[in-house]
């Protein structure tokens, strides 16, 4: 066998597979086998794209429109993207001033790509989105977390973004309703933040606000540009129509921000993917300026299905579970869990101990904290029907009262 203990790229040693992997291979090991599992790990909504999209996809293929688009999105998406921004956040961006990729990670990606280089930091509240860190590092940055406990509501403070902020510090990353505390910023809690990197002017923003409508018990989402108009010219505003809108495969993200890093996302884009697909963008186009009432019914029945799983989660044993205030997921913590024995004899060290355990004895699947930078807490996605939210719900929670000290 030939040895390839060399032979791959240096920047592949500067992040590793997502922890999540594991529980996920071995969700896939015990379907196999048979098992019944109570599925808790979706990270999209399990409703179908709207009719009307669906359609003007339709017609889009009756012209013949599937053909490569401009590297930075068709003049019809951007001008769709430049209107939703206007009409959801009060942001006026010019059409040189949006680009379009293939879902906003890529977007993401494109942004950090094309700006972080040695020696640069890029601040991370946590608990974060797992591929934050790998994408600052495979750019050849440094990523500096800001810890946002429970006891604050997962909020990052603004005292411990002044503490963070150096001389190198690049950018700056926000997420909400945040993946996978759930956490929604007020006006307020936003322009404290502000208030601070008004003190750095060095220090740009990009803020990741795709589950922007999946917000609970009317609140207001507010984004930091708005927020805080000083700060426009230094902030990458980024979105897609994944999650409010339920088309996570159609692969179209987008964002608005400074000329010059937009066209720089964009050149970053042009030799990797190219333009976004054109039936994708034909799809986003209609989700962004045709009717936006299904959205509001979809997150009410999501809040209905969130009320569900987060009552019980808090039945259990061992287990606290802060009330989602937008986003898919109850964020629980399983501190009262550690150090206890399994049936079998097994003592639990971590959470992801705990969500095997769930897993291997209770056939619910889970994510570990550690996934997401702040432990001892699990993700459990109440993306799932009424029945096996219970049924997870009644699982986990027989699972902890047979947990001993």
């Amino acid at each position: 066998m030939t040895d390839r203990s060399n032979f791959f790229a240096p920047r592949m040693s500067r992040f590793k597979p997502s922890p999540s992997q594991i529980a996920t291979q071995r969700v896939r090991e015990l379907v196999g086998q048979g098992k019944d599992i109570v599925k808790l790990t979706a990270g999209e909504p399990d409703f179908a794209t709207p009719l009307h999209v669906k359609w003007a996809v339709m017609q889009a293929m009756d012209r013949d429109e599937a053909r490569y688009t401009p590297i930075n999105g068709t003049l019809e998406m951007r001008k769709a993207a430049q209107l939703k921004f206007k009409r959801d956040n009060g942001l006026d961006y010019g059409l040189d001033e949006i680009c379009v990729g293939s879902g906003a990670k890529q977007v993401l990606f494109n942004v950090l790509m094309a700006t972080v280089g040695a020696g640069d930091e890029v601040i991370i509240p946590g608990p974060y989105w797992a591929s934050y860190p790998d994408m600052v590092q495979l750019a050849g940055g440094t990523p500096v977390f800001v810890d946002c406990p429970q006891n604050r509501g997962f909020r990052m403070a603004a005292e411990d973004l002044e503490e963070a902020i150096t001389p190198e510090t690049k950018w700056v990353m926000l997420c909400q309703p945040s993946n996978p505390a759930g956490v929604v910023y007020t006006k307020e809690e936003l322009q404290a933040v502000a208030d601070v990197l008004l003190r750095h002017p060095h220090v740009h923003i990009i803020t990741d606000d795709v589950y922007e409508h999946l917000i609970f018990d009317d609140r207001e989402f507010h984004t930091i540009a708005a927020v805080e108009p000083k700060l426009f010219d230094r902030t990458v505003t980024i979105n897609s129509v994944s999650k409010a809108f339920s088309m996570t495969g159609w692969r179209v993200g987008y964002a608005g921000g400074p000329k010059d890093i937009i066209a720089n996302a964009s050149k970053m884009q042009s030799q990797s993917t190219a333009g976004s697909s054109a039936m994708g963008q034909a799809a986003a186009i209609e989700a962004l300026t045709g009717d936006q009432t299904f959205v509001r019914e979809r997150t009410a029945d999501l809040q209905r299905r969130r009320d569900i799983l987060h009552a019980a989660l808090n039945k259990a044993d061992g287990l606290y579970c802060e009330l989602p205030e937008g986003a898919m997921y109850c964020y629980c913590s399983c501190a009262g869990a550690i150090g206890k024995l399994t049936p079998d004899g097994k003592r639990i060290e971590t959470d992801t101990d705990f969500t095997m355990y769930l897993l291997d004895h209770a056939g619910v699947a889970v994510v570990q904290g550690a996934a997401y930078g702040l432990s001892p807490y699990f993700r459990a996605s109440f993306v799932a029907s009424t029945e096996d939210l219970i049924r997870g719900g009644e699982r986990i929670q027989k699972a902890c009262a047979e947990l001993r000290d």
